[in-house]
Order: structure tokens, then sequence, then C-alpha cells
């Protein structure tokens, strides 16, 4: 299609950014991008460019997801995507209801992208059954406008089904698609050594309850070489800003925390592009970890991962694509990565890979909806542009001591106060013009909470920011 020639349909994704948007660390953390965990944007990514074809737009929703938008979103797309991970959870129902809100008063088709519920590992779906109702009306509001529902793995297949629900299809994570039929994935080195690139994962649960902290300081002690890369805002905001405020700031035995022998010795990361993810993973021999993002990075990489399962959510998803998985429950008390990779066998991962990209573009043809692989380039256009952006690499503990680190920071946080500054002198204007009116009309609040709000908000990170300095200047490593 030539290239003057508009799309002949506009798609709202949801998702926190759109793949080609760069900014810097400070901008992204700001505005929570990942919407709380990197993993989101792998695989919101991988949509966005299945999506996109030379008669389709692809736009980010950027995770607004405001009913009042619906009539808006009417006018402007033609169909709304909606790639989702564990959202059958208590935490996320108020997000489950907010969706639900929004959908109910779209009239354009939408398309859910492999939804899961978590529960634990026996599969016991009781944790959910108070939140039943939000997850019937979700499933209900959008069978109304779709042919079937996506999710995950045989967990959640059946849990929609016990409650009646019928058009339900198996159809994975995006993110294993995002290059198309062909994942490949080999060991590069027969066995693993001290010298070997390690890379580990784990969530701040699994650290806390399930012996994932310990794992990590034995692997830390034999594999000079490990990385351990986070997922969450909070550990970001610890390695860029030492932040300590988020309750998972009390959590020590992770190594995004300025107390982890890791911190400091710079060995831990958070990515707020999937590219850049994936691209400094493919110089790694080994990947492992509770997270399944975090090793669904590596695979897309090639490089061999296997996954700590530690719930409902992950177990169903290595199952469905045969991802070399152990259940972290069961792990010997001596867990040494080297067994683990000689453990693993890819074959079925690789193998049987087309057979599910096949379904999986089935499920999208249903749905009404192209795939670059089917009717576009395969991403060419897409792996272009994205090569020709440049975007910041992962986030870094922050234990430099050059001006340069410093004055990133300082001058984002100076950029910010001149906003805010804008914005107070903006908000004084109309305290003035309300004060005039006072005697004429009934009493306007004065926006002073406002002011004060701002000036948390700078001044809680600017704060932050001078401490590490002086901590750093005290001499400490």
């Amino acid at each position: 299609m030539p290239h003057n020639v508009p799309p002949a349909k506009r798609v709202l994704l949801r998702s926190g950014k759109s793949p080609y948007a760069v900014m810097s660390v400070e901008e992204a953390l700001h505005r929570d991008v990942i919407a709380t965990n990197a993993g989101n944007l792998i695989f919101s990514d991988a949509a966005h460019k299945i999506l996109e074809t030379p008669r389709t737009e692809v736009v980010s929703n950027e995770m607004r997801t405001e009913a009042a938008e619906a009539a808006r979103i009417n006018e402007e797309y033609d169909a709304f995507v909606v790639p989702l991970a564990n959202a059958f959870r208590p935490s996320f129902e108020p997000g489950l209801k907010r969706l639900t809100r929004l959908i109910g008063r779209l009239r354009i088709p939408v398309v859910v992208l492999g939804v899961g519920a978590q529960t634990g590992l026996s599969y016991n779906p009781d944790r959910l059954k108070p939140m039943e109702p939000s997850v019937r009306a979700f499933v209900s509001a959008v069978l109304d406008h779709s042919a079937s529902i996506g999710v995950r793995g045989e967990f959640t297949e059946k849990y929609l089904k016990d409650m009646g629900f019928s058009d339900v299809e198996v159809i994975g994570c995006p993110s294993m698609f995002m290059y198309g039929k062909e994942l490949v994935v080999r060991k590069r080195a027969q066995e693993l050594t001290a010298d070997s690139r390690i890379a580990i994962n784990g969530s701040h649960s699994a650290v806390r309850k399930l012996g994932m902290g310990r794992i990590i300081s034995r692997t830390h002690a034999r594999y000079p070489n490990l990385r351990f890369i986070g997922q969450n805002l909070s550990d970001a905001k610890q390695l860029h800003w030492r932040d300590l405020s988020d309750p998972n700031g009390k959590v020590t035995a992770m190594p995004t925390h300025p107390d982890h022998p890791m911190y400091r010795e710079g060995k831990a990361r958070v990515y707020v592009d999937p590219v850049t993810w994936i691209d400094d993973l493919r110089d790694f021999d080994y990947s492992f970890g509770s997270r399944i993002h975090g090793n669904i990075a590596a695979l897309l990489a090639g490089t061999p991962a296997t996954v700590l399962c530690a719930d409902s959510r992950t177990l169903e998803l290595c199952r469905y694509f045969e991802i070399p998985h152990r259940r972290i429950d069961k792990l010997p008390e001596d867990v040494d990565p080297a067994r683990l990779y000689e453990e693993t066998d890819l074959s079925a991962l690789t193998g049987n890979h087309h057979e599910r990209f096949e379904r999986f573009t089935a499920f999208l043809d249903r749905n009404g909806l192209e795939n670059t692989f089917s009717h576009g380039d395969g991403g060419a256009a897409f792996e272009k542009k994205l090569r020709s952006l440049d975007f910041p690499a992962g986030v870094r503990p922050w234990i430099d001591t050059d001006l340069a680190s410093l004055a990133s920071r300082m001058g984002w946080l100076n950029n910010r106060v001149g906003e805010l500054t804008e914005e107070n002198t903006r908000l004084r204007r109309e305290l003035t013009r309300a004060k005039a009116g006072a005697r004429r009309s009934t009493a306007v609040p004065a926006p002073a909470s406002v002011y004060r709000r701002a000036r948390r908000v700078v001044g809680a990170p600017l704060r932050r920011a001078l401490q590490g300095g002086r901590n750093r200047g005290s001499g400490g490593s």
C-alpha cells in the first residue's frame, strides 16, 4: 500500500505507552509508563507490533480507561484491544470494574488478548469467589463486543467455563509471538561455569515468602557475572533515586535495595523499554527466576530460561507454551542454576511454537483483527523504526560519583520545578480572582492544597537525590 494512503482501521490498544515513545528514565518513572510492572510492556509492545499492518494503525491509550472517554473512542477508533495479564485477582478488581464500565459504553469491537486468573499452584479458585460478580460482568461485556475471549491457559479457561462461558479460547500471551511463528532459543554453552553470565529475577513476595532471597544470595556467591533484573516501579525508583518510600523498600533481600551487595556492585537493572531489555539479554547464557515476563524476555532474546513457578498465572502459561519450569515449592534446598540449565529441554517450546502461533492468529482472524505476519511485512517496518530511536539504557543502581550522573537527575528535577512553578502561578491568579468575587458569589475553595501537593512531588525526589549525594560522598560503596 502506498505510504500516502491512510490506514483503513484504527485500533486503540491498552498499554502504558507506544513502543516508539522515547523518554528519559526520570520521565518514564514519573509517569509510570510500565503500569507498576515492566513486564506489562513486553506483551503490550508485542501486541502493538503484531496488530500494526499497512491497513491498521495502532494507538496506545496510555492506560486511560475512563468511561467518560467512550464517545470519543467510538468516534475515533474501529476496535479496542486489551492485552491483560493476571487481571482476575482481588487487587485488580477496581481496575477490572473500570474497564467493564468503559466497555459497556463502547459500540466498537473489544478484543481481550490473554487474560489470566491468579490463585495458588493448586489451581484452587476459592480466593477468587468474592470477585466473581466483577469477573462475570467483565467477561459478559467483552463477549457482547467480540466473538470470543482469549485466556492465558488451562486454569483460566476452566475458571470461566465453570461460570458458564463457552466462547473462551486458550491463546497464551502475545509476548511469545513478538517474532511470529519462529522462536529460536538455543544453549550456547554446554554447561554453566563460574564465568557464565546469568540473569536472575524474582518478585518481592517470592523473595520474602518463597525462598527466592536465599536463591539469589547463593547464586550471587557462586557466579560473579550474575545480574538481577527487577520489574516493579519501586525497584526502578530504588535504583535511580534510592527511593525507599514504597512498602517494598523494607525488603532488603531484593538486589534493587541500596543495602544489598548486588546493588553496591552495580549488578541490578530495571528496563523501561522492552527493546533494550531483550537486547541486553542476548549476551547472557541463561536466565531463571519467578518472573514470567523476565524469563520470556530472555527467550525472545534467544537465551535459555527456566521459570520458578509460584502461582497459577505463571504455571498455566509455562504449561501452555512448554516453557522450562519448576515449581518453586518443590525445589531442592540448594538450588544451583548449573543443574537447572543442564535439565533445560527447549525442544517442545520451540518445536510446537508454530502450532501455537497459528492458533493465536486464528483467534485474531475470528475477531476481525489483521496481523503483521499474515497481512503485513512481518514486523520489519516496526523493527526498523525501533532501531532508529535512541532509547535509554536499563536503570542502574545509583552508585556513580561522576557529575554527569547527578546532572541528569538534577536537570529533570529542575524542569519539574519550573513546570510546577508555572502551575502555581496560574493557581495563584485563579485564587486572586476567586477572592475578588468572594463577596458576590459562593466562596471558591482555595487551591493551596494543590500547591502543597506540587511541592511534595518535587521536594521528595530532590531531598532523596541530595541525601544520596551526601551518602556517596561519605565513602559508602
